[in-house]
């Protein structure tokens, strides 16, 4: 695939915009091509992540007024979905991309996102999350300037190779957390490419370490002590739902690969009496079973990309109910997806056989990659909320994972 076609998300012509499923369907299909052998190598896909940049993707989300494309949160969590079939590792760094630049839009001012998203726009920026708020270590001081970072923040996925870092900070006198932006070459940050997980490999995910760094007051999204809006709150649903379609992406990319493998590669077993692996009755049956667990997760997955779009266009006019009845329906689809994703890149091998396990084959990157991911924040909690909710209608509390 030439370069020619991943350059800009405008047609040759540069008047109409190509559809972005379509040139998340062509990315994809060139991520596959080496998934494998970087899967197995690990490290940093610096190519790849320019082949990300090169699709024009980076602005998808971007309003209009800014210079962005303007997208909906469904068809930003479809090419999440779309790219994970292929890559979850790199769907996990654009879709991480993508929340970063949710969090200038719920946290930052009118004047702060013009900043922000057009710059994002002109200079094709790729963002990273420097944000995880379990991760304590990360002290803001108060400073003539704005504040003074100073720590180390774990789990900063898509840091590596970024250009600004959405990044958070514990405020002891207020015993609350501020959010702010900053370029990931600023002197005193210092990204570690240290992960190590099992699986996803190249979400750059490692270590953020910050020494003296100067943070502007004009680059302060959300300060300490300041109570988070009901619209602010929408960002950890912005999130679990990226996860949800990183699960479904990882199961569909599994579930392809194995009816490719049943269709190309595999052999009947010997007792079944057929010619074809396809035709054995309990592997269809096998496979009507792997597809009733995709297929409900997929449902309310999107029932959730709609109803969070919905609320995402309200702004400041979201409600605390309606937050929290959205937060139902992405727990509902986090705990479908979550299953579906681990049970089918797992089942999967009990119809392909022994001969799909082979290295050249790579399927149970599928199996590790979400098995990592899945543990991003416990699902029983998700199933106690609903629990809760079924019970006497008690909506989840607001938090960074609920």
């Amino acid at each position: 695939m030439s370069n020619a076609l991943l350059k800009t998300p405008r047609d040759r012509a540069g008047d109409l915009l190509r559809d972005p499923l379509q040139i998340a369907t062509e990315l994809a299909l060139r991520l596959a091509t080496t998934a494998n052998a970087r899967d197995q190598a690990g490290g940093h896909a610096a190519q790849e992540r320019e082949w990300i940049r090169e699709s024009g993707l980076l602005t998808l989300s971007i309003p209009s007024a800014y210079g962005g494309q303007g997208a909906d949160w469904p068809t930003v969590y479809q090419v999440i979905r779309i790219l994970a079939r292929a890559d979850s590792a790199l769907a996990h760094i654009f879709g991480f991309h993508h929340l970063q630049l949710a969090g200038i839009q719920l946290y930052g001012t009118t004047q702060q996102q013009r900043r922000f998203l057009t710059q994002t726009v002109e200079q094709n920026l790729f963002w990273g999350n420097a944000l995880n708020p379990l991760d304590k270590r990360t002290a803001a001081t108060e400073a003539d300037y704005g504040f003074q970072i100073d720590g180390v923040k774990s789990f900063s996925s898509g840091s590596v190779g970024s250009d600004w870092l959405t990044i958070s900070a514990w405020h002891e006198e207020t015993q609350s957390a501020l959010i702010g932006v900053v370029p990931t070459r600023q002197l005193g940050v210092s990204v570690q490419a240290d992960w190590d997980a099992f699986g996803q490999k190249q979400t750059d995910s490692g270590n953020v370490h910050f020494n003296q760094v100067s943070l502007p007051s004009t680059q302060v999204l959300q300060a300490p002590g300041i109570k988070p809006t009901a619209q602010a709150t929408l960002r950890s649903q912005l999130a679990q739902l990226i996860l949800v379609n990183l699960y479904l992406g990882i199961g569909e990319g599994a579930f392809e690969a194995a009816r490719s493998y049943i269709a190309q590669e595999a052999r009947p077993w010997f007792a079944s009496g057929v010619a074809a692996a396809g035709a054995d009755p309990l592997v269809q049956h096998r496979f009507g079973k792997l597809w009733l667990k995709l297929r409900p997760a997929s449902v309310l997955a999107d029932h959730a990309a709609q109803a969070l779009e919905r609320l995402f266009r309200l702004g400041a006019a979201v409600t605390a109910q309606q937050r929290g009845e959205l937060a139902v329906s992405v727990a509902e689809a986090k705990v479908l997806a979550h299953a579906a994703g681990v049970d089918v890149s797992s089942e999967i091998f009990e119809l392909t056989g022994a001969r799909s396990t082979s290295a050249k084959f790579g399927f149970d990157r599928y199996w590790r990659n979400v098995r990592v991911h899945s543990l991003h924040d416990p699902v029983d909690y998700k199933i106690r909320d609903l629990g809760r909710y079924a019970l006497d209608g008690t909506l989840p509390e607001p938090s960074a994972y609920s």
